[in-house]
């Protein structure tokens, strides 16, 4: 029987849900955010979307493949994304493939990534290998997501994922029948384990760019992958709400005994406080 991606709707039980994201390793849920949603995303990203540099010129070798806008620091220029890294789906997912392993966890990055037609399919790799220190298979470190703000489909480089291999060894490769690429509407999310083999799928059409959004989450004592301490200032993330503030990872991790303590009175005294 080939593996296929399972899916739910955004209003499903949130224990079956885990449990088909735990089996499989990856699940597609639809019904994440509406149009309009969806339409404030793109509008509130689209002049940086619009100056990032798509490399006509591609090294098959580079781990980024070319034709592909990229842009970061979301968190600073989309409040549509704050709203949506908070998702009550995306809270309950991370609680239970994360806290078993820390007593917060913490947004790792964040992208928007328009793939453009010509880009080639990206190498399959485990975003938990950011932590080589941990053998594979490893604890569960990183839930991974990606929102899609077009179509996904088979031919404008849907996600390819290897549903099962979050369990595997790490010298076991993926055979092609064993890969499988996400289709899903607009609006709808891709989760995934961060053991769980991904990467994009080359985009075969003439003229549709494929428009996701990555946002990784992992644990609230290891490194995040994208510093977002000088992605955004910190005088601005202080006025945010206190939950979407330790999500971005400027709060302590106390269950840890105090990583990320800081010292109020220089944050008092920043510009713009």
């Amino acid at each position: 029987m080939p593996p296929v991606i399972p899916e739910c709707r955004a209003d499903a039980d949130p224990d079956v849900m885990y449990d088909a994201l735990d089996r499989a390793g990856c699940l597609v849920v639809r019904g994440m955010a509406d149009g309009d949603t969806c339409a404030r995303v793109r509008a509130e990203l689209a002049d940086y979307v619009e100056a990032a540099i798509a490399a006509e010129d591609d090294d098959p070798d580079d781990f980024f493949p070319g034709r592909t806008h990229r842009v970061v620091a979301l968190m600073h220029r989309s409040p549509t994304m704050r709203d949506l890294m908070m998702h009550p789906v995306t809270e309950q997912l991370g609680d239970r493939h994360l806290l078993p392993n820390c007593s917060k966890w913490q947004l790792t990055t964040g992208a928007a990534l328009e793939v453009g037609p010509g880009a080639r399919e990206q190498v399959l790799h485990r975003d938990e290998d950011l932590y080589p220190y941990f053998a594979v298979p490893r604890s569960n470190l990183i839930l991974a997501s990606m929102w899609a703000m077009s179509d996904f489909t088979v031919d404008n480089g849907g996600t390819q994922l290897v549903p099962g291999s979050h369990r595997w060894s790490a010298d076991r490769v993926a055979e092609p029948d064993e890969i499988v690429r996400a289709e899903m509407p607009a609006g709808s999310v891709l989760f995934w384990a961060g053991g769980t083999l991904h990467g994009a799928g080359a985009n075969v059409t003439d003229a549709d760019w494929r428009y996701g959004i990555v946002l990784g989450y992992t644990l609230g004592w290891l490194r995040q992958e994208e510093n977002q301490h000088l992605s955004m200032p910190a005088a601005d993330a202080w006025v945010l709400p206190e939950a979407v503030r330790s999500r971005l990872g400027f709060a302590m991790d106390y269950g840890s005994g105090g990583l990320g303590f800081y010292d109020r009175s220089v944050l008092a005294a920043a510009p713009n406080r």
